[in-house]
């Protein structure tokens, strides 16, 4: 199992120090959330990646639906050839009460889910090169001849972890298609994630593929998490988010260390 920390509130600077320990510190990889407004993302996992030298960096989570494709592929690219091939990016439809409708973002979950389906097809046909042509319900692309740098360090293109609702045959094809699940429950207008339990029934890919989860080590055992087939827990202070020292909060796990001990 690998171990990574969620950042739950930072500026793109601040990002880039905790990225830093992080590496110090033996972690795997720091991850950031992906807002409406407010610090870019991948902005702030350039500073980062320009802070370190293995550390796995990356979103968590990306709402793609919102996001033209390929800008987003080539914000990815840029950071995953900046970093020499560390970037993750991890997708879901997005949470639209964490400001949609303000900002008048799509908001019903049929139109978000196609969209992202056809971002995914766009950003892993975009990292291939041209020509690239998509004809889709809501984009459509021509082969274009402009110069520019799409490639990825990467190959055949950076991890993608999806969102994956167990119980629905739709978004569970999605999510095994892609790299990584980050595995979850729809229940009473809801999401959460999913048990032990219900990880342990789950049939996987027969190939490398990552299983996320994320908690704190001092309310749940990775351990336990691992051994149902979990590949990387993400330590995670989202009751930080709102608090005016998250920044030390997060300094202060980080130098802590991942909870390896904890699978012995």
């Amino acid at each position: 199992m690998k171990f990574g920390f969620v950042v739950p509130w930072a500026d793109a600077a601040e990002i880039g120090e905790l990225a830093a320990v992080a590496e110090l510190h033996n972690w795997d990889g720091l991850f950031v959330w992906e807002p409406v407004w407010g610090v870019d993302a991948w902005v702030a996992l350039a500073v980062a990646a320009c802070r370190t030298k293995r550390l796995r960096i990356g979103t968590m989570l990306t709402p793609l639906p919102r996001r033209k494709p390929w800008e987003l592929a080539g914000q990815v690219a840029t950071v995953d050839r900046l970093s020499n091939g560390r970037a993750i990016v991890s997708v879901g439809l997005g949470a639209p009460d964490s400001g949609y409708a303000a900002f008048g973002e799509e908001t019903n979950k049929v139109i978000r889910g196609e969209l992202l389906d056809e971002g995914l097809d766009i950003m892993r046909g975009l990292w291939t090169g041209q020509p690239f042509a998509h004809e889709g319900k809501h984009y459509k692309i021509q082969p274009s001849e402009f110069p520019a740098i799409g490639h990825t360090a990467q190959k055949p293109g950076v991890p993608v972890w999806c969102v994956g609702a167990l119980g629905s045959k739709k978004s569970m094809t999605r999510a095994l298609a892609c790299d990584g699940l980050i595995p979850q429950v729809v229940e009473n207008g809801g999401a959460r994630q999913c048990t032990l339990e219900e990880l342990q029934h789950l049939e996987l890919p027969d190939r490398h593929y990552d299983v996320i989860v994320e908690g704190a080590w001092s309310e749940h055992s990775p351990a336990a998490w691992a051994e149902a087939g979990a590949t990387w827990w993400l330590e995670t202070l989202w009751n930080a988010v709102s608090d005016p020292d998250a920044l030390d909060c997060s300094m202060s796990r980080l130098r802590k260390g991942p909870p390896r001990e904890s699978l012995n």
